[in-house]
């Protein structure tokens, strides 16, 4: 796992009493020379019961703010509960492809 990686999950694990987790580094699927700065993140913890899908998503880059833009580029977030993660099947969603400057669309 790359020091990025372990930051972002240091920083939100214990806060947010996560059940489970797991997270993806995606930079190579994005152009250029992007490296550790592409991730997808699944969290689930029933703190997220009773907030909407932008609260969850708020409450955790409050968390990791200090990473986004320097080295963190793209950060793809999935926030369930407990309950909502087994509806899910336990799955990860696929994250959408990359569109960046150096490919066509």
């Amino acid at each position: 796992m790359d020091i990025t990686a372990q930051k972002l999950l240091e920083l939100v694990l214990t806060p947010l009493k996560v059940s489970h987790h797991q997270l993806d580094n995606d930079s190579h699927k994005h152009s250029g020379s992007a490296t550790d700065s592409h991730y997808n993140l699944v969290l689930v913890s029933d703190e997220f019961a009773g907030l909407s899908p932008v609260k969850r998503h708020q409450s955790v880059y409050a968390l990791v703010g200090e990473l986004m833009s320097n080295p963190i580029h793209a950060l793809a977030l999935h926030c369930y509960t407990q309950e909502q993660w087994q509806a899910r099947q336990a799955q990860m969603p696929a994250t959408a492809p990359c569109m960046g400057a150096n490919k066509a669309s």
